[in-house]
């Protein structure tokens, strides 16, 4: 009796008993595989035909999806590299490019200690020219007497250092929730991300703004922390479970 049956689209066969239970063997037939003989009247899957055939399809074990191309093995054809599955066709591909230095799928580049301060003073250049905007604009109802403000330039003082926090917040969460990146971040080729490598929200760009006053607050030790970390974690980057890497 000779078999067929339907793989990847096209019909396969005809195939004898003895050549059809070596295919099922392989692992090439499976339960809802369509399969047909020359004693059947129409394509059944596999399940449906048990007991014309003597073997039963093999387990196949957990699948994978190769790091390269995409596609799905069974974990016995493939081969594994630290936290990366690789079949065997891009075998090559994959330690070649190991072998040149290239960076493995999926892993960050950590922006370091010079190129993270190098964009803070440019966002710090930014938010000062707002800085001598909000002065120059408040500056006619400042006065001094006996070299001392009064009580309204107090509160206009007030005013203008509370209107230059609102800015810096409105400045990080904005352009951090969007972008993923402040202006300075994206003058380097920097970007925020989620320890996971994805954008982080505005909730997280808020919280991250006044985690970075904490860091500055005691002596500047939370940034200091960025040159001693693996992954260039400031104390606001732990607090906030964020990473600065490149784009």
């Amino acid at each position: 009796m000779n078999w067929y049956f339907i793989e990847d689209g096209l019909q396969r066969g005809p195939l004898t008993d003895e050549e059809f239970d070596r295919v099922i063997k392989s692992g090439r037939v499976k339960y809802d595989t369509l399969v047909w003989n020359e004693g059947m009247t129409g394509w059944k899957t596999y399940d449906s035909t048990r007991g014309t055939s003597s073997l039963e399809p093999p387990v196949i074990g957990p699948k994978h999806s190769c790091v390269e191309c995409k596609r799905s093995f069974p974990d016995d054809e493939m081969i594994r590299y630290e936290d990366y599955w690789i079949c065997a066709s891009c075998k090559p591909i994959f330690f070649q490019k190991l072998k040149e230095g290239a960076k493995l799928p999926g892993t960050m580049a950590y922006g370091g200690f010079w190129i993270r301060a190098v964009a803070k003073i440019i966002d710090g250049l930014i938010q000062g020219v707002f800085g001598i905007l909000l002065f120059l604009a408040f500056m006619p109802f400042l006065s001094l007497r006996n070299n001392r403000f009064d009580v309204m330039g107090m509160v206009v003082w007030g005013g203008m250092q509370g209107g230059s926090i609102l800015f810096g917040l409105a400045y990080a969460v904005f352009f951090l929730g969007k972008y993923g990146a402040t202006p300075g971040k994206m003058a380097v080729g920097l970007k925020v991300v989620t320890s996971e490598g994805d954008p982080i929200d505005y909730k997280r760009a808020a919280a991250r703004y006044f985690a970075e006053i904490l860091s500055g607050l005691i002596c500047y030790i939370g940034y200091i922390m960025i040159a001693f970390d693996d992954e260039r974690r400031g104390l606001h980057d732990r607090l906030c479970d964020t990473r600065v890497v490149y784009k």
